[in-house]
């Protein structure tokens, strides 16, 4: 019976050395976690890492300009090409550029990237991000971009860019007048077939208004459609065909300008 109870005592009757048997196993355990925690937060970090650098996915309206552009002025006198990709930048997507684009519009050496959220407008951008270009597209294919102290950008895809069948310089040559709404006519043009350079010769007629002689009008040429002539000095005049009514300069403005067959 002495042995007996003596032996209950060591095992029962002391909870703290029964509470050590337990918890052995604990600081090896803690030790393992302990190795293991390193690891797993590295891993942890790693991947957020990973995501946080992954691009967006191009957008529709982005991936519709994935492709080479013609860039140019609202007269198309100064023009180049504008390749956009889906590679990514620091500040969005790769574009770039012909050789002699820098020497047309010098602010093409600062632009790095471009954006184009969908539902936004398409942005050329500088390396800090800030955009030095805002278009909007106004026609499908074409975009424009009123810049200040440049003037009206635009970029238009290749289908844009290569405009309606022009007619035959032949089906214009001739007579015209120089109207302004429905008033006396400003001047009188012949518009000859004949080839002058890039464009084609034409004579001011005598009589006209000074503010037309004094431009000093020589030559003319079609563009995408266009009718276009070209003064001695200033812009380049442009005229968009209407059906039936002879040829409308424009942009329009509340009086507009039309050449008529005389």
């Amino acid at each position: 019976m002495g042995g007996r109870q003596g032996t209950a005592d060591t095992g029962a009757g002391n909870p703290a050395q029964s509470f050590v048997r337990i918890a052995a196993p604990v600081p090896w355990y803690s030790d393992v976690m302990a190795r293991l925690a390193p690891i797993f937060l590295t891993s942890l970090f790693m991947t957020a890492a990973t995501l946080a650098q992954t691009p967006p996915p191009l957008g529709d309206s982005a991936k519709r300009v994935i492709g080479s552009w013609e860039f140019s002025n609202a007269d198309r006198d100064k023009k180049c090409t504008a390749t956009f990709s889906g590679e990514r930048t620091a500040v969005g997507f790769k574009v770039e550029f012909d050789a002699n684009c820098a020497g047309q519009f010098p602010l093409v050496a600062d632009i790095v990237g471009w954006k184009f959220p969908d539902n936004d407008l398409l942005y050329l951008l500088d390396s800090t991000g800030k955009a030095l270009v805002e278009f909007s597209e106004v026609e499908d294919g074409i975009y424009e971009a009123p810049t200040p102290g440049i003037g009206v950008l635009f970029l238009q895809n290749a289908a844009a860019a290569a405009g309606p069948p022009e007619k035959p310089p032949e089906e214009l040559a001739g007579n015209w007048l120089l109207t302004r709404g429905a008033g006396a006519p400003l001047c009188a043009f012949t518009l000859a077939s004949t080839a002058q350079g890039d464009s084609m010769a034409m004579t001011v007629k005598p009589g006209c208004a000074p503010s037309i002689a004094q431009l000093n009008f020589s030559q003319w040429r079609l563009d995408k459609g266009e009718l276009v002539l070209v003064p001695g000095r200033g812009a380049p005049w442009r005229f968009e065909e209407v059906e039936g009514a002879g040829w409308r300069r424009i942009p329009e403005g509340a009086n507009p300008m039309m050449l008529v067959r005389q």
